[in-house]
């Protein structure tokens, strides 16, 4: 099951989502989403947990929690939705047209 976890300290690091996560079970992943533009953390990550009931109880127990001085958010991930077909990141922006 894949976890979200928000409101991190912009310190929190993947291995500190690890170590948290791994006192509830098998950690697959943990990652922490960075900002493209500044490098710096976005306050919030993803872990994967090997088991779904391992997740359940992570998320129990973690929700609204102190973490490294910020209370948790912790829920189980949704999936993103579906991009509009042909979307894509460069028509965004277009370039100004010469009249």
């Amino acid at each position: 099951m894949n976890i979200y976890l928000g409101n991190l300290n912009y310190r929190v690091r993947e291995n500190d989502l690890r170590g948290l996560m791994e006192q509830f079970g098998i950690v697959k992943d943990a990652r922490v989403v960075i900002d493209r533009e500044t490098r710096r953390s976005r306050g919030f990550g993803f872990v994967e947990m090997e088991s779904d009931d391992e997740a359940r109880n992570a998320i129990e127990t973690l929700n609204e929690q102190e973490f490294m001085g910020r209370n948790l958010i912790v829920k189980e991930a949704m999936p993103r939705p579906e991009r509009p077909v042909g979307f894509e990141r460069t028509q965004r922006y277009k370039e100004p047209q010469e009249y």
